[in-house]
């Protein structure tokens, strides 16, 4: 057992070290100009005129939040369209289910496919009829 896990923890001591090091010569050799404008907090490009802890209007959350469910949802979709166009994909792992007596098809695969669009356009509705998608 030593031997199998002594390379992943050479490679770990070996990418901790990388970082350290890399961290280490950039905080000795970088430069240091510090200038009243550096010290500043940075505001989108633009001079804070007011408290920093003002509230915002909760419809910049509502549109962040939809847009990682959305955007990791459609994620997921990847490995789905790239194993059902390569011959080694769904079909291998439809050939796999088969021989250990799971009952699993291509017609499976795809409608479990299909229900997941159907719930990421249910959950995108939803976020419509809640107006989360309109800037007053």
């Amino acid at each position: 057992m030593e031997d199998s896990i002594l390379p992943i923890l050479l490679f770990i001591a070996l990418a901790a070290g990388l970082a350290v090091g890399m961290l280490l010569v950039g905080g000795i050799f970088g430069p240091r100009r510090d200038s009243p404008v550096k010290q500043m907090p940075y505001e989108s490009g633009m001079d804070p005129v007011h408290d920093a802890h003002r509230r915002f209007d909760v419809r910049f959350y509502l549109v962040a939040i939809a847009f990682l469910i959305f955007d990791v949802e459609i994620l997921f979709l990847y490995p789905w369209a790239v194993a059902s166009r390569h011959p080694l994909g769904i079909d291998a792992a439809v050939a796999t289910a088969q021989q250990m007596g799971v009952g699993l098809s291509r017609g499976v695969v795809f409608a479990e496919v299909l229900v997941f669009l159907g719930l990421l356009a249910l959950g995108l509705v939803y976020a419509w009829r809640k107006g989360v998608f309109q800037w007053r």
